[in-house]
């Protein structure tokens, strides 16, 4: 343990003697998570729906025929009732449940009005606003329709009212959205990158030589190289979290132990893929190409600025055989939605696995290129 200890004063001296990771550790989160949220937006191509149909009549079928017919929507379930739509969209699967109630269309002809119940998740404000506006604008075409062939008929107008009921981000508000992602992407830049480019640096000081001749073992030598950076990490978190706080109002939701036990979870395991990188980089510039080719890789495809739902299916299994996808989920569900341990079990599960196999990677072929 005296040997661990002495590495890991030896770590944290270094790491504050450096002003760049210094300046990364307090600047660039506050930086990142000031300007980016507020600049972004992006267009809505896919929204998953669930439909209610208590009504089961020719109108009913005909409104679920003309949303399914759109193309902005996927009819992801029918359901009998809506307590069982709603699980949907309390597990992010379904990002708008669609109720139609009893004597729809009975309503429709005898009273020339009907209401449907129409509930958003609005974690993802844009998504939501934007799929609910497109909801609405279906909704409003068919009724134009109804309305029509009433005429030929009645000559009494019909009107279909719609209540909105919106969770989650009842402001239907993008940062809330993004400032979570970011956040993750903020940890997974310094974990991925930094660790890497620390233990090739003692590789062209030609200090790690001595310490490969030194009775230090050499998964303690790992070890005091993943701890520092593990704390630099949370400290990262927290100020990130401060400013969602400051900034966004962004108040999490959520168990904070249990957020900082996941995050903690997912710095182990990127820290562990720096470890790898650096063992098969000769010089920093190598490691850092090579760490900024994968980091690119996370931030395009693991939903940070584009929805999963909305990419070619090639596209999904990359996105989800990447470690950050599942984090900025867990992220998202916790800050915002207050989700608990039976929500993000297996994410707990996946991103331990990560963790494992990464770290377990860079062992083995620390070994070898000693």
């Amino acid at each position: 343990m005296k040997k661990l200890r002495f590495l890991l004063e030896k770590e944290f001296k270094q790491i504050f003697r450096d002003k760049s990771i210094v300046a990364m550790i307090f600047v660039l989160p506050i930086m990142q998570l000031g300007i980016l949220p507020i600049a972004m937006d992006f267009e809505v191509k896919q929204v998953n729906i669930v439909i209610i149909d208590n009504d089961h009549s020719p109108l009913s079928s005909k409104l679920i025929n003309k949303i399914g017919a759109s193309g902005y929507f996927k009819l992801l379930a029918y359901e009998p009732s809506f307590r069982q739509g709603l699980e949907y969209l309390k597990s992010s699967e379904a990002d708008i449940v669609l109720e139609i109630p009893n004597s729809f269309e009975k309503n429709l002809i005898k009273e020339n009005a009907a209401k449907v119940n129409l509930t958003v998740d609005a974690i993802n404000g844009t998504k939501s606003s934007m799929g609910s506006s497109y909801l609405t604008s279906v909704i409003a075409d068919f009724n134009n329709n109804i309305q029509i062939f009433q005429n030929k008929n009645i000559v009494q107008p019909v009107i279909i009212n719609i209540e909105n009921s919106t969770w989650f981000n009842p402001y239907a508000n993008y940062s809330w959205f993004i400032v979570p992602g970011i956040l993750a992407f903020l940890l997974t830049i310094f974990a991925g990158s930094i660790s890497a480019t620390n233990i090739v640096r003692e590789k062209e000081m030609g200090t790690i030589e001595q310490i490969n001749v030194s009775p230090i073992k050499k998964w303690q030598f790992l070890l005091g190289k993943l701890i520092p950076f593990w704390v630099m990490g949370m400290i990262i978190l927290t100020i990130g979290l401060l400013v969602g706080i400051i900034f966004y109002k962004i108040r999490p939701i959520g168990s904070i132990p249990m957020m900082y036990a996941l995050s903690g979870i997912y710095l182990i395991a990127l820290l562990g893929f720096g470890l790898f990188i650096a063992t098969i980089s000769n010089n920093q510039l190598q490691a850092m190409f090579i760490s900024f080719f994968f980091i690119m890789i996370f931030a395009l495809m693991s939903g940070l600025f584009t929805s999963i739902e909305s990419m070619p299916e090639w596209a999904r299994i990359i996105s989800h055989s990447l470690p950050i996808t599942y984090f900025i989920k867990a992220l998202r569900m916790i800050i915002l939605k207050g989700s608990s341990f039976a929500d993000i079990q297996y994410i707990f599960v996946i991103l331990i696995g990560y963790a494992i196999g990464l770290n377990g990677l860079a062992i083995l072929n620390y070994r070898k290129t000693t």
